[in-house]
């Protein structure tokens, strides 16, 4: 089937910018992003992006309104569409079964249905959201049941995008991987979407699997990633007890060829949309299919980022002479990487909501996370309202966060952080000044020449 109409069911950090690039690199196909959030659509359609990324407006201002199209009108969109991308949220389950572990497929489902009632003749169905092995079997139920006229081949195209960096990515990514039915409709719906990303990626880098090898690989491939921060933060607990240098011990065994330097920068700990999610479904999974002891395996990933989260902040308190009750704590970043807004589980949330459960004035400085997603993310974290309105501070510069601080602590590695006039900073903190580098960003020896008190991840203190 030649593909000359595209429908995405998903607004949000995969579905736009995915959508964008496709309408950027094939100006022959019309891709319409379909989402029922009317303000996301609108922010679309704006000057302001609900997404910040790295060189996205240019690729979104390129081909919107030529053939790119961001609507609320989901049912005709899909009615028209050649092929239809899945990209709708899978949040872990907070209720019933596998709750806190399972993903939560209720958006995945009602998208099924949707695209039953709609679809009108043959048509491929893309999972981009991040699901359970074996979920596109009970899409291709879901659709073939439910529909009337519809025809459906279900493919698997995991996305592995990282935040940052998602344009450059999909312009020149490591691989696309698409899985799907090793039938002949199977193999053909396949073709369509290689057809697709073959218009900017060389072919031998889309690689083709049966479906539930893509959809697995997905969750393996976070998993993994996350393995290696964690393995780090771990071996940085145990530099700080015993003098070495972290940044030395990650640049000795990253030449070792097998295995390699990228994942090994310690941090207060890892966040995004994607590690912790994916790798609870994955314990979930290894749970169901009666495999307990890999289970726990990967369940210690997520304990050990958890700890190293909950170590900084204790270390926080514990430098501060035991307590930070009515002291002013200037925290630098809130986004859980650099050059993206996407708060979600970000290490700053639980590092933020510990110092404020122990009475502590914080005054936050991000460049691009807005005040209303700090409170939304602080107060699903469980810190009260009435804490947050008497001791959170939202601040428009690096500088006015620190005046008259007790602490600075850095939670993003925004570039901006590792070149403030640490000098004039320094005279308007309280002393001992004390500064916490949960990213290993600041120039910590000049610092500590200036009079700061330094601390950072994985690096003993003389």
């Amino acid at each position: 089937m030649k593909i000359t109409k595209i429908c995405c069911i998903g607004a949000g950090y995969v579905g736009g910018p995915t959508m964008a690039m496709i309408a950027y690199k094939c100006p022959h196909i019309t891709v319409d992003v379909v989402d029922i959030n009317e303000a996301r659509i609108a922010a679309w359609n704006s000057d302001q992006l609900p997404v910040y990324e790295p060189g996205l407006d240019d690729v979104v201002r390129a081909s919107r309104g030529k053939n790119l199209f961001f609507s609320t009108e989901v049912r005709e969109k899909i009615r028209e569409a050649d092929m239809v991308f899945v990209s709708v949220g899978t949040p872990t389950k907070t209720y019933g079964a596998g709750a806190g572990r399972a993903a939560d497929l209720c958006y995945v489902e009602s998208a099924a249905r949707l695209i039953a009632e709609e679809a009108q003749g043959p048509t491929i169905v893309v999972e981009k959201s991040t699901i359970p092995v074996r979920t596109a079997e009970a899409l291709s139920t879901i659709l073939n049941t439910n529909s009337l006229s519809g025809k459906f081949q279900v493919l698997s195209n995991p996305e592995f995008l990282a935040e940052g960096t998602a344009i450059t990515d999909m312009e020149n990514p490591d691989r696309i991987l698409i899985g799907g039915e090793q039938t002949e409709e199977g193999l053909a719906a396949i073709e369509s979407l290689v057809e697709v990303y073959a218009n900017w990626i060389p072919r031998e880098k889309i690689l083709i699997t049966n479906t539930w090898s893509s959809e697995l690989s997905k969750l393996v491939a976070n998993a993994f990633l996350a393995q290696r921060i964690s393995s780090i933060n771990s071996i940085s607990a145990l530099c700080e007890k015993t003098g070495a240098n972290i940044d030395e011990v990650a640049r000795a065994i990253g030449y070792d060829s097998r295995i390699g330097p990228k994942f090994l920068k310690s941090s207060v700990g890892f966040g995004g949309s994607c590690f912790q999610k994916d790798i609870l479904n994955l314990v979930y999974l290894c749970e169901h299919f009666g495999l307990p002891e890999v289970a726990a395996y990967w369940e210690q990933v997520i304990r050990m980022n958890d700890w190293q989260k909950s170590r900084f902040s204790q270390n926080i308190v514990q430098t501060l002479f035991n307590t930070v009750s009515g002291k002013k704590i200037g925290v630098l970043g809130f986004a859980f990487k650099k050059d993206t807004n996407d708060t979600r589980e970000s290490a700053a949330i639980y590092v933020v909501r510990d110092l404020l459960m122990e009475n502590a004035k914080v005054a936050i400085y991000d460049p691009k996370v807005p005040i209303a997603s700090m409170i939304k993310d602080l107060t699903n974290a469980g810190v009260p309202v009435a804490t947050l309105e008497k001791n959170l501070e939202y601040c428009q510069s690096a500088v006015s966060s620190l005046d008259r601080a007790h602490a600075l602590v850095v939670l993003t590695e925004w570039d901006e952080f590792s070149d403030l006039n640490f000098e004039q900073i320094y005279q308007n903190m309280h002393k001992p000044a004390f500064a916490f580098d949960g990213r290993n960003i600041l120039p910590q020896e000049i610092m500590k020449t200036m009079g700061f008190e330094v601390y950072s991840i994985g690096h003993g203190q003389k």
